[in-house]
């Protein structure tokens, strides 16, 4: 039997083929769909996200830092400058792994935990894109460490910038006071906007008063970035405008001696040029290197600096409140004069001591220790400033009362802030019977009145007072706030005149020949001083007892500990006829006047040989 033949299916493979055809024609059709559903959600309902991403990855606006202005002497001498440095900075958006990246660069260069710490706190307050900075200052080796990891750093930038840096060290440290990086609570008070790429900003003395006019405005520009964030070019540019410069009164060669003078023991010195307000120098010693402080003082310094039994941190010139001892008796004896209540020949009798009516206990003479016997049986008003006569000023407190000896010593600014241009000035006290009423609630009692009549008590006043007051004594009357910036940019500024203080003339004459008298008469209490002097000084010598003595208490200062014994003073201006210095002085536990008169002759003579003729 013949097997049957089976023929080629046509019509079934037509079939077969048709419907495959139709299946891939749906699946490219639901592809295409699929594409197509996914283009028009990427370039019509995301195209501001995407474009704007994109954007941002191509096109960035930078900030441009602003030069902080300079600050020079009056005569041109640099102070405070700003020189380049490199920061290391990290772009966060641009990190892939930002612990790896950290990890990473902390092989390459050193980052304290104090860096990593300051760093996560700015990235929590940064701008989107803005640069963090991880590491200040980066020395040659690191930044060619950085350079030849950089492919493996993504986001990781090192940008040279300008940061402060004072040639002198501690020289000018509590005048110029010092800048500081931004911290939380800066940053939450300041204008972001106008900080933006800066890191730094004023923290104390002229840097933190005139922060507004050093800092200048911020600039931006607009640059074309790779995928890694470099630079490629810059498409718009708006310069920042730089701060603007200060020269100050203060003179470079003035304040070196006066530091050089100062060296290894705590005081102060201020000297002020009287016809303009201007302040020379204003030294405090001990001080601080005020670069430590840029870029951030480490625990170690900030720590020795702040247990330190000597205080440098402490601006003892406008800080410090002091007892002015005796140098207060020149604005004293004016009062007594212009009350009526004596004239230069009234005499008081000087046993020694001097006792209130009806009280028992006798209010010593500090010359009573010296000789067991007063200054003279009876003393002028010109031997008891050149002398520094206590039983004279005694009587002479005790008929002014404490109230008429506030009233007057008010005109001379003691006891409130000068108004000079710095930061953390403190006020002093010039008592009264309601200052104490409302201070400590007591009553005054008339023994007290006798202590603020030698400038003891509850008396307390800054060197800077005490220099403003010398100047007032030594301009007759005319009274200015004390000023450290001379120029700002290209305006000149003037101290502003305070009410000045009008009397008699003949009361001027007879105390500033008192003040004569103390550095030039044959028993002055300064005329150590007035060897080889070539010119006329007028001062007033002061002693600020620092611990309480028992009355009739007899003791050996070299046998009381250190930081027990009294404190020097001394007030002078020069020359006689036409000031154009006036200077104050303390050396803290120097033991007495003989500490501080010295370092004002040299200061006043350091003036006097360079002023021109």
């Amino acid at each position: 039997m013949a097997s049957r033949v089976v023929l080629k299916d046509t019509q079934r493979e037509q079939r077969i083929f048709g419907a495959r055809s139709l299946v891939a024609l749906g699946f490219v059709v639901l592809l295409l769909g699929l594409l197509l559903a996914r283009y028009y959600n990427l370039q019509i309902n995301e195209f501001e996200v995407y474009s704007t991403a994109s954007e941002r990855n191509r096109v960035q606006l930078q900030p441009l830092p602003p030069k902080r202005g300079l600050i020079y002497d009056r005569n041109g001498v640099l102070l405070a400058d700003n020189r380049p440095s490199y920061t290391l900075s990290l772009i966060l958006e641009r990190v892939e792994d930002l612990e790896a990246t950290l990890a990473a660069l902390g092989e390459l260069v050193t980052i304290e935990d104090s860096d990593l710490e300051k760093f996560r706190t700015r990235a929590r307050q940064r701008r989107p894109y803005d640069p963090v900075p991880l590491r200040f200052r980066l020395n040659d080796v690191e930044q060619a460490y950085i350079a030849v990891n950089r492919h493996r750093l993504p986001g990781v930038t090192v940008e040279a910038q300008l940061q402060r840096y004072y040639p002198h060290g501690e020289l000018f440290a509590h005048a110029l006071g010092y800048v500081g990086r931004i911290n939380t609570q800066e940053m939450a008070s300041i204008d972001q906007a106008a900080y933006r790429g800066t890191f730094h900003i004023g923290k104390i003395g002229l840097e933190r008063r005139y922060e507004n006019e050093l800092h200048g405005e911020v600039g931006y520009q607009t640059v074309e970035t790779n995928a890694h964030g470099r630079v490629l070019r810059v498409l718009e540019r708006f310069d920042p405008s730089p701060g603007e410069d200060l020269i100050l009164h203060l003179d470079y060669e003035l304040q070196r001696v006066a530091h050089e003078q100062l060296a290894g023991r705590r005081g102060a010195v201020v000297a002020i040029d009287p016809l303009t307000g201007g302040v020379l120098a204003m030294v405090s010693t001990p001080a601080f290197d005020s670069n430590l402080f840029v870029n951030g003082i480490s625990s170690r310094d900030y720590n020795a600096l702040r247990d330190s039994r000597d205080v440098p941190l402490f601006n003892r010139t406008v800080q410090g409140q002091y007892p002015p001892g005796s140098t207060v008796k020149p604005m004293i004896a004016m009062a007594g004069l212009e009350a009526g209540l004596i004239d230069p020949e009234f005499t008081v009798p000087d046993p020694g001591w001097y006792r209130l009516p009806g009280d028992r206990r006798r209010y010593r003479d500090w010359i009573l220790r010296i000789r067991g016997t007063g200054h003279a049986p009876e003393v002028d008003l010109k031997m008891a400033l050149a002398e520094s006569c206590d039983v004279y000023f005694y009587d002479l407190a005790r008929r002014l009362t404490v109230d008429g000896i506030h009233n007057y010593l008010d005109l001379y600014g003691l006891g409130r802030r000068t108004g000079i241009d710095t930061t953390a000035e403190r006020p002093g006290v010039l008592p009264s019977k309601d200052w104490k009423r409302g201070a400590l609630g007591q009553p005054w009692y008339p023994g007290e009145t006798l202590s603020v009549g030698i400038g003891q008590g509850y008396m307390l006043t800054t060197p800077l007072q005490l220099a403003v007051a010398t100047s007032v004594l030594a301009t007759r009357g005319e009274h200015r706030e004390p000023r450290l910036v001379q120029w700002l940019g290209d305006d000149a500024l003037e101290a502003p005149m305070v009410a000045p203080l009008i009397a008699d003339g003949a009361h001027w004459d007879a105390v500033v020949e008192g003040m004569r008298e103390v550095v030039h008469g044959r028993r002055g209490t300064a005329k150590a001083i007035a060897r080889g002097m070539e010119y006329e000084m007028a001062g007033k010598t002061g002693t600020a007892q620092v611990i309480g003595i028992a009355q009739d208490a007899v003791y050996d200062e070299d046998e009381i500990d250190e930081r027990h014994r009294n404190h020097g003073l001394f007030i002078a201006f020069a020359p006689l006829e036409a000031p154009t210095i006036a200077v104050a002085v303390i050396v803290e536990n120097g033991g007495g006047s003989s500490a501080a008169y010295p370092i004002a002759r040299a200061v006043v003579d350091a003036w006097l040989d360079r002023e021109p003729s």
